[in-house]
C-alpha cells in the first residue's frame, strides 16, 4: 500500500498543488486528533457566534477553520483561501498558484453526539500579479484541479480526486499519515437507496414529494421496487455512503425560505462533492442543470443539491 506522499508523486498533479493537498490533509490529521480528545480538550459545545451564513457555530468549526487558515496561509503555493466560516475571502502568497475553498468541518452539529463529521474541500488553479479577489474564486467547478473531503468517522478516511478518477485513503494513527487503500472507485448507475430530510417533506415542490412518495411506495408504487432511506445529517456522511456503496442524495430547494434558492453552499459542498461523484461515474445536479457548468456569483451561494447514481438522477430530474 502507497501512502498519499507516494500516490500524489506518482500523479501527473503539479508539484505546488502536491503541496497544497499535503498541508490540507495534514492538518486534517491535527483536526481529528482534536475531535478523539472531545471533552477533555474543552472543544465541544457552543462558540457564542454566528457564522456569515447565520448558523450557531460549534467550538470546533472555530477551531478547525484557524487551523486550516492559517496552515493554508503558511504554504507557499495558496494564493487565497475561502471557508464557510470567514465572511469574505483570506488573501495569503500573491505569487501563490492555488486557490482553496473549504468546510472546515461539515455536519458539525453532529459533534456532541460524537457522530460522523468531516472537512470538505475544492482547489481551483489561480496566478495573478495583484492580491487575490473574490471575483477569482468565481470559476464553475470543471475548472477545480482537485476536490475531496476527509471523513472522521470510526476510521479517519480520505477520499481524493486530481482529475483523474477518485481514491480512498485511510489514516494509520501510528505513522500519522494516510495510506491508499482503494482505488478506481465506481458509483453503480441504479440504487435503492435515497439520503434526503424528510422533515422538510411538507416544504418541498410538489414534484419532487411525488417523486419521494413514489420511492417510499416501494414494490406496490409506480417504481415496483422497495428503497432503503438513509439520512446521516452531513453531506460528507451521505456522499461517502454513495461511494462506497451507491445511492442518491437530495437537499432540493423548500419553501421554508423562499429567498435562498438551496440549503448547501456551491463553492465548497456542492463543488467538490460533484467532482467526487462524477468522477466516480455519478452524476451531480440541481433541479435545473449540471452543478459543475454552474457561474458562481458568490463566494457564499446556495445551491439545491441531487446526486448519486447516474440513473437515478436523472429519474429524478425527470419528475
Amino acid at each position: 500500500m502507497q501512502t498519499l506522499a507516494q500516490v500524489l508523486k506518482a500523479s501527473n498533479a503539479p508539484a505546488a498543488l502536491q503541496d497544497v493537498l499535503t498541508t490540507t490533509t495534514n492538518t486534517c490529521i491535527d483536526i481529528c486528533e482534536a475531535l478523539h480528545k472531545g471533552s477533555l480538550a474543552g472543544i465541544l459545545g457552543v462558540a457564542g457566534n454566528e457564522n456569515v451564513q447565520g448558523e450557531e457555530q460549534k467550538k470546533l468549526d472555530v477551531i478547525s477553520n484557524d487551523m486550516l487558515k492559517s496552515d493554508l496561509m503558511g504554504c507557499p503555493a495558496v494564493r487565497a483561501v475561502a471557508s464557510e466560516e470567514e465572511d469574505d475571502i483570506v488573501p495569503a502568497n500573491t505569487d501563490g498558484e492555488y486557490l482553496i475553498a473549504f468546510d472546515p468541518l461539515d455536519g458539525s452539529s453532529n459533534i456532541d453526539i460524537n457522530a460522523m463529521v468531516g472537512t470538505i474541500f475544492s482547489i481551483y488553479h489561480d496566478q495573478g500579479a495583484q492580491p487575490a479577489t473574490e471575483a477569482d474564486f468565481l470559476k464553475p467547478g470543471s475548472e477545480q484541479a482537485a476536490a475531496g473531503y476527509v471523513l472522521y468517522g470510526p476510521s479517519c478516511m480520505l477520499v481524493l480526486s486530481t482529475g483523474e478518477g477518485v481514491n480512498m485513503f485511510t489514516l494509520d494513527p501510528e505513522k500519522g499519515e494516510f495510506v491508499e487503500t482503494q482505488t478506481g472507485i465506481a458509483v453503480a448507475k441504479d440504487t435503492q437507496e435515497f439520503a434526503i430530510n424528510m422533515s422538510n417533506q411538507r416544504f418541498w415542490s410538489s414534484n419532487m414529494q411525488n417523486y419521494v412518495e413514489d420511492l417510499v411506495a416501494g414494490k406496490e408504487g409506480p417504481r415496483e421496487k422497495n428503497f432503503n432511506m438513509r439520512w446521516v445529517a452531513a453531506m460528507v456522511g451521505d456522499v461517502h455512503r454513495i461511494l462506497c456503496r451507491g445511492g442518491i442524495f437530495m437537499y432540493p430547494w423548500d419553501s421554508k425560505d423562499p429567498s435562498k434558492p438551496g440549503k448547501l453552499r456551491l463553492m465548497y459542498e456542492a463543488n467538490p462533492m460533484a467532482m467526487l461523484v462524477e468522477q466516480s461515474g455519478g452524476k451531480a445536479h440541481t433541479h435545473t442543470q449540471r452543478i459543475l457548468d454552474i457561474q458562481p456569483e458568490g463566494i457564499h451561494q446556495r445551491v439545491p443539491v441531487i446526486l448519486g447514481a447516474a440513473n437515478e438522477v436523472d429519474k429524478c430530474l425527470s419528475y
